[in-house]
């Protein structure tokens, strides 16, 4: 059995009864079950549809996001995130550039890099060197000024947790920022990479092993094997090239908001909902989230 999601952006909801309807008929579903008024909705079917990519790019069009999967065991009992661009709205990098003066110059590596054009080690590494002679201070204000939540991110996590799920932040950023964000929205642990200082300024390096693609999927097979779980029992979240390991092994694999070349290498593409879209995937409706 198959449950099909469909959902939207919860700031603006334009989910319509008759769109849902519709699809539900052709595909031969069960009653619909609507998990948020005009944000999201699920059905089941026996089949999975052969026209899911052509239907869901017709839903792309009115901002409307389409999820099918396996009924069974969608339910998770582990998150494992990234940061930038996911559980935040920023690149840490980017904004810490930007307070060095070569700003434009790294949210170009950047996006080659989490596009997958660039090896994710030597992109760090450049990026990290052009920010040498930083003040170490900087890094607070860019918290403080710069930095915001993805939104649905604190429901995601007191959902989860409330039903006794495990979550970890595993970014390529830094973890001067993935403790603070780690801790504002009650991640059980978090594993990044190490920024150098001297002198209480950036030495432009970055600590070793540097912390990529496959530090992620090692965080997941680690964390898996310490909880007494399987990748099936895992939702993994993410938007660049560096996070395909993991969200290929997870059980569920969520593209959110991802680079184009990322997301076509996943089977849920969340384009227009935000992070409590991974709620609704697993068949939270909106009167079980917890705050």
């Amino acid at each position: 059995m198959f449950v099909t999601t469909l959902l939207c952006n919860p700031s603006s909801p334009t989910l319509e009864p008759a769109l849902a309807e519709s699809l539900r008929n052709a595909w031969g579903g069960s009653d619909i079950n609507w998990l948020a008024e005009n944000v999201a909705l699920e059905f089941t079917h026996p089949e999975k549809p052969e026209n899911q990519w052509d239907v869901w790019e017709d839903l792309q069009k009115m901002a409307v996001d389409l999820v099918v999967q396996p009924l069974e065991g969608r339910k998770k009992k582990m998150l494992l995130a990234d940061m930038d661009s996911t559980m935040i709205q920023q690149e840490c990098i980017d904004e810490l550039a930007d307070e060095a003066g070569v700003g434009e110059r790294v949210k170009d590596i950047t996006a080659r890099a989490m596009n997958g054009e660039l090896d994710f080690d030597g992109a760090l590494r450049e990026r990290v060197g052009l920010l040498k002679g930083l003040p170490e201070g900087v890094i607070a204000d860019v918290l403080k000024n710069r930095i915001t939540f993805m939104p649905g991110g604190k429901e995601l996590l007191a959902t989860m947790k409330a039903n006794g799920g495990y979550a970890a932040l595993v970014s390529g950023g830094f973890t001067a920022f993935t403790a603070r964000v780690a801790a504002e929205l009650g991640f059980d642990e978090n594993r990044a990479n190490t920024l150098i200082t001297a002198d209480g300024h950036l030495t432009g390096e970055v600590g070793m092993p540097i912390l990529g693609r496959q530090a992620k999927v090692d965080a997941l097979e680690d964390i898996t094997a310490r909880l007494g779980i399987t990748d099936a029992d895992v939702i993994a979240v993410g938007d660049g090239a560096n996070d395909l390991g993991m969200l290929g092994r997870a059980g569920s694999g969520v593209a959110l908001h991802a680079k184009p070349s990322v997301a076509a290498e996943c089977d849920i593409r969340i384009n227009h909902g935000d992070l409590t879209a991974l709620l609704y995937l697993q068949g939270y409706s909106r009167d079980e989230f917890a705050t």
